[in-house]
């Protein structure tokens, strides 16, 4: 006989609720199933209405991150039969923090223009002609940034960050990691145009470095490392505008 479990899920529909509410569904627990297996077969099977994201169920798209009994999780990588247990319930949110659109589904607009300003892309000021060749690396060079380019955009570390609850207009854990992957990217000359953007009490100041962000990233990337390196890297600019001739400009410490 197959066990059986209780889903608890978020369920909001502007066009008709005030605020959220939850819903209970009974579906049955297999061994292989994922917390995203169980809301496809209600999805299927009972309540068609019901609204989340999802795309690759492999734990690379970063789509589908929830809050599942209260912790941020990729749907996809969470096994059902860990919360099957002495009749244990599974409550399933959407991600703590952000608007929500619909269900589960949360709106990522403020997201995606924090990620945008801090330029995760190649700058650089000279652009050498193609029959040069491409920009070689060495393993070590790759070794320094390596970590930081495994971000999915999940945004499960905003859901855990009590900083971005407190204070709307702080950055964030990965655009700042992403950011710092660029940082320290061996081809990359575009330090100084990102520290401009980060280097205030809205970017890597706003950090109390509690560290929850890096604790459930699910691609064991260190956001809380990559902060804490880039108010090393702005103290030390702020110290060169000391020693440097005068005109220098520090982007560092916030004034």
């Amino acid at each position: 006989m197959v066990d059986k479990i209780i889903l608890e899920i978020t369920r909001y529909s502007p066009e008709q609720d005030v605020e959220p509410r939850f819903e209970s569904y009974e579906v049955p627990v297999y061994k292989e199933w994922v917390v995203l297996d169980a809301l496809n077969y209600i999805k299927d099977k009972v309540d068609g209405s019901l609204t989340y994201r999802w795309s690759c169920r492999m734990g690379i798209c970063g789509s589908c991150g929830m809050m599942v009994n209260g912790e941020p999780k990729l749907t996809c990588a969470t096994f059902l039969s860990a919360y099957a247990r002495n009749g244990n319930k599974v409550r399933v949110e959407p991600l703590r923090y952000f608007p929500v659109v619909r269900d589960l589904v949360t709106e990522l607009s403020d997201f995606l223009v924090k990620l945008r300003n801090v330029k995760p892309w190649l700058i650089r000021k000279d652009e050498p002609p193609l029959g040069q060749g491409e920009f070689l690396q060495t393993p070590e060079q790759l070794d320094r940034y390596k970590q930081f380019s495994m971000c999915i955009n999940c945004t499960l570390c905003y859901a855990a960050c009590p900083v971005v609850g407190l204070d709307p207009v702080f950055v964030g854990p990965a655009a700042i990691a992403l950011a710092q992957r660029y940082n320290m990217d061996s081809r990359d000359q575009g330090a100084d145009e990102r520290m401009a953007v980060l280097a205030h009490p809205e970017g890597v100041w706003g950090c109390t470095f509690v560290g929850e962000c890096t604790r459930v990233c699910p691609k064991h990337v260190d956001p809380a490392g990559a902060i804490q390196q880039y108010k090393l890297m702005a103290v030390l600019d702020w110290v060169k505008s000391f020693v440097m001739p005068r005109g220098h400009k520090s982007q560092g410490c916030p004034q």
